[in-house]
């Protein structure tokens, strides 16, 4: 069958070089058979706008040709060992402790990539807010020195006014004084 199979893939390729051939030879269309090969044949449909068109016919295999084109079959194994299977069985059995250890080696090396990502991600943290809380404390000590400032300014113009005040009213004393 695999045989047909690809004999039938090599007359393929094949009849697009024979139609060219034939088309160059016979330009009218027939419907004789143009190529007739071992177990198949070739038969042009109806000519069409886009190119030619072909109707393959394979041919039932005969009992003939099965004898010629039965494939051998393949040679027997010889037999293993006690010692043999053993090897193989150990041979395997380091295999899957390999394969394994290596699935082990990358679970690891996966754990410790997430340990590291996770640290780095607690020192950015941890960086963010003792740089947070740097600038809330130099804030809360700008914002106190700038009331202290504040304070100091209202304070400084009530006794400045208290002194106008007190100033007013020695002056009021004097011209009663010189008034009376």
């Amino acid at each position: 069958m695999a045989k047909t199979a690809t004999a039938y893939k090599e007359k393929m390729k094949e009849l697009s070089v024979i139609s060219l051939i034939c088309s160059c030879f016979y330009p009218e269309a027939r419907n004789k058979v143009i190529c007739e090969v071992e177990d198949m044949e070739v038969k042009p449909i109806n000519k069409r706008a886009s190119g030619q068109a072909f109707e393959v016919i394979l041919k039932p295999p005969s009992p003939v040709s099965d004898a010629a084109h039965s494939i051998a079959s393949p040679p027997k194994k010889r037999d293993m060992s006690l010692d043999d299977i053993q090897k193989k069985l150990e041979a395997a059995e380091d295999r899957r402790r390999s394969q394994e250890a290596q699935v082990l080696k990358t679970l690891a090396e996966k754990r410790e990539h997430e340990r590291d990502v996770l640290f780095k991600a607690m020192e950015e943290n941890n960086n963010f807010s003792r740089m947070a809380e740097e600038k809330l404390v130099l804030k809360m000590e700008q914002i106190k020195e700038n009331r202290e400032a504040h304070l100091a300014a209202m304070l400084e113009r009530l006794h400045e006014k208290e002194r106008h005040a007190a100033v007013v009213r020695q002056n009021k004393l004097l011209r009663e004084e010189l008034t009376a």
